[in-house]
């Protein structure tokens, strides 16, 4: 994870109607190999950075919310540029619009976001190939044994 001192990041969509801006570094980085993060993004799995929603700054535009089915049944809301449809972010049913589970690719430098754990590894393609350093699970996993100490502590204090 990158230092508190460097904790800004800057992102868009592909035509740059779309600019945000990232106060803080994420609560915690998910590489999402589910089959349905699959078809959603056209590729093998979906980098997600989790942050709250009010760490996020719109520095241009405003996306289009767009609420699509989810694999749970609760549904997620996808935020998209209206011009060019690049996903940015979604907020989850479980987290509501507290958290944005914000897209790595939309970010300038993506390379400084790498995740933290790969999840729903059952469903990977078995052409990717994992560094083993970075905690891996079949499907889902405890939060209290994977994430920071500062990031616990963040998530409490946002869902109170």
């Amino acid at each position: 994870m990158p230092e508190a001192a460097t904790a800004t990041f800057d992102g868009s969509c592909t035509c740059r109607r779309i600019r945000y801006r990232l106060l803080d570094v994420p609560l915690f980085v998910h590489c999402c190999h589910c089959r349905w993060c699959q078809r959603e993004t056209g590729a093998a799995f979906a980098l997600n950075a989790m942050i709250e929603a009010d760490r996020v700054q719109l520095l241009a535009g405003t996306p289009t919310i767009i609420d699509t089915p989810s694999e749970s049944g609760a549904g997620q809301r996808i935020a998209r540029c209206p011009a060019c449809w690049v996903a940015l972010w979604s907020n989850y049913a479980g987290a509501g619009d507290a958290v944005r589970f914000v897209r790595v690719g939309t970010l300038a430098e993506p390379d400084r976001l790498p995740p933290d754990i790969h999840i729903f590894t059952r469903s990977k393609q078995p052409w990717v190939k994992l560094d083993e350093r970075v905690p891996a699970v079949l499907e889902y996993y405890d939060r209290a044994q994977f994430w920071p100490a500062q990031s616990l502590a963040r998530r409490k204090r946002l869902l109170g």
